[in-house]
């Protein structure tokens, strides 16, 4: 009996944490699209830039760890997700880059594969 109520409790803290990430990642999307209009380097680009920054600091932190659960191909294919956002945040952040579709369209796609 022990075992099942441990087990439904583990299970419960991982829909939660599956749950916060989604709502996460739908607020940086949110942050993003928002900034879009006013362009690149504008004070709104800025602020989503950073909330970005955070999040996939984060989540790259978490799956780089040992503690993390997910097949080691799946977590190393993420990262490689979150440093594309990072990089391209930056250029946006910085006004070198105005292509703010492709990191929106990387955080729904991750965002959407956690609904």
């Amino acid at each position: 009996m022990y075992h099942s109520s441990y087990l439904a409790v583990a299970e419960d803290d991982f829909a939660q944490a599956r749950a916060n990430e989604w709502r996460a990642l739908d607020q940086a999307v949110t942050l993003l699209e928002a900034a879009r209009p006013t362009g690149a380097a504008s004070s709104e680009t800025i602020a989503a830039v950073h909330f970005l920054k955070r999040l996939w600091t984060l989540l790259i932190q978490d799956l780089g760890s040992e503690d993390n659960a997910l097949p080691q191909a799946l977590r190393a294919s993420l990262i490689s997700i979150g440093i594309f956002a990072l990089r391209q945040g930056e250029l946006l952040r910085l006004g070198q880059s105005d292509d703010f579709d492709s990191v929106i369209d990387v955080n729904k796609m991750i965002r959407d594969s956690l609904a």
